[in-house]
């Protein structure tokens, strides 16, 4: 059974005892870790690495997941995945962590020379990843349900191209006049009604009255005062959405 915790606890430049306190309460109680150490780290498995001493920032995750970042660049200089099992004891008056993962073996230890601060997180999150679908996905909605963009518009091609690029969909409305619709699937900006008056223009040459519509969650300033003055119009419509299930189970973390 582990310890009673606080939702939040952290302490600058803690004491080993400190440290030890807090790491054995965020393990314990499977809560967010993360400490700015002085430390050096030393991995063993697929290949053999050494990191001489140096400030970094070290996250553990409930389900195993060790992060050891340098000052910069996105990605760790370290890290062992989900379901590896953390641990930590003390040599020397020095703390060490652990972690281990067993297929294949893997084994990455961090000895903590200096601690600025540690903290625990106690994070309650049980939400899903709604991931932003594409702009083909939008493209297939409209042709699915083209009622969505107005009644009576008939979707006739998508991705046509032309002199001047490729249309995301070319269509009609219900008075016959031919419609073309630029997709973003993010906030549309100045470029993004240059593109659609490029197509609109081109297609002018040959059919005379052609609508242009941009279709997009929402606008910039700059791109709506701009659609006006062109004579554009704009739809709103977010791309749809796709659920990502999370999946796994949270490992215990024990101390050696």
């Amino acid at each position: 059974m582990g310890v009673a915790l606080m939702k939040v606890k952290s302490k600058e430049n803690p004491s080993v005892e400190e440290v030890v306190e807090i790491l054995s309460e965020g393990l314990s109680n499977e809560a967010i870790i993360t400490l700015f150490a002085h430390c050096s780290v030393f991995y063993d498995g697929r290949a053999k690495s050494e990191l001489g001493a140096g400030d970094r920032v070290i996250m553990i995750k409930p389900d195993g997941t060790f992060l050891i970042h340098q000052k910069e660049k996105r990605v760790p200089v370290n890290w062992q995945p989900p379901g590896s099992i953390v641990s930590f004891q003390i040599e020397e008056g020095k703390i060490k962590l652990r972690s281990v993962r067993r297929k294949p073996k893997e084994i990455l230890e961090v000895e903590l020379l200096k601690v600025y601060l540690i903290s625990y997180f106690q994070a309650e999150d049980y939400e899903a990843l709604n991931l932003m679908g594409s702009e083909a996905e939008m493209a297939d909605l409209i042709l699915q349900n083209p009622s969505i963009i107005e009644e009576g518009f008939k979707a006739l091609q998508k991705e046509k191209p032309i002199k001047h690029g490729i249309i995301d969909i070319y269509g009609v409305d219900r008075d016959g006049n031919i419609v073309v619709l630029e997709l973003k699937r993010r906030r549309a900006d100045l470029h993004a009604v240059s593109q659609l008056k490029r197509y609109v223009d081109a297609l002018k040459e040959e059919h005379g009255s052609v609508r242009g519509i941009l279709v997009a969650p929402s606008l910039t300033s700059g791109a709506e005062k701009l659609l006006k003055d062109l004579g554009l119009e704009f739809k709103k419509l977010n791309p749809p959405k796709r659920e990502k299930a999370r999946k796994g189970k949270q490992k215990t973390l024990d101390m050696l």
